[in-house]
């Protein structure tokens, strides 16, 4: 299963379970087991290097996991659980983007020091007038 780029999961490293789906039951549903519910165990996988390990474990946990229960049938929430799982993956793996500081704007900068007077100028009212006054 494509994880990344260049990042692969074999499928026997991920745990496919199946249950009956919760909701309202009726003639199919009481005995069907069509929830699914796929596990990927980090630390156990042979497939990732230790720093994309590191990685998925600090953003995911050391236990991957993905249910659904959507469909009527086992076949298409199978489907939607590793869908959903490689899409965790994904997005734990991806190195978020570093941030590029920026001059802020001549408005933001005016609206600031704006605030910061009114907010000067509400406080000053508060005070005990001097003898000056």
């Amino acid at each position: 299963m494509p994880v990344g780029r260049d990042v692969k999961v074999p499928l026997r490293e991920i745990t496919v379970r199946t249950s009956r789906s919760s909701g309202p039951g009726g003639q199919h549903a009481n005995v069907t087991a069509s929830r699914v519910e796929a596990i990927f165990e980090v630390e156990a996988s042979s497939a990732l290097t230790d720093e994309q390990k590191r990685r998925i474990v600090a953003r995911a946990g050391p236990r991957v996991t993905a249910v659904a229960q959507d469909a009527r049938g086992q076949a298409r929430n199978r489907e939607l659980a590793l869908e959903r799982l490689r899409r965790r993956l994904t997005q734990a793996l991806a190195t978020p983007r570093r941030r590029h500081a920026t001059k802020p704007t001549a408005s933001s900068v005016h609206q600031r020091l704006d605030n910061k007077r009114r907010r000067a100028a509400r406080k000053r009212d508060r005070q005990r007038p001097t003898h000056d006054d």
